[in-house]
């Protein structure tokens, strides 16, 4: 945790806190947006950048992508 920035952190404790902690239970990038407040753009580079580093998963599906905690 100590590599994450500020908003890295925020998104992830929103992750959390939505209960996105298996597969079965993903949330996509509009929920997320929408529980942190911050702007699509935001939210998307903190997704991709903590999917990079191994603290969330994507799942691709065939609406939008599902995203849970797997650290």
């Amino acid at each position: 945790m100590v590599d994450m920035n500020q908003n890295e952190k925020r998104i992830y404790d929103v992750i959390k806190r939505l209960g996105a902690i298996t597969e079965d239970s993903v949330k996509t990038a509009d929920d997320i947006m929408k529980a942190a407040q911050l702007g699509k753009g935001s939210v998307t580079a903190s997704l991709q950048s903590l999917a990079a580093k191994g603290y969330i998963k994507r799942i691709a599906r065939t609406k939008s992508a599902g995203y849970y905690v797997v650290k």
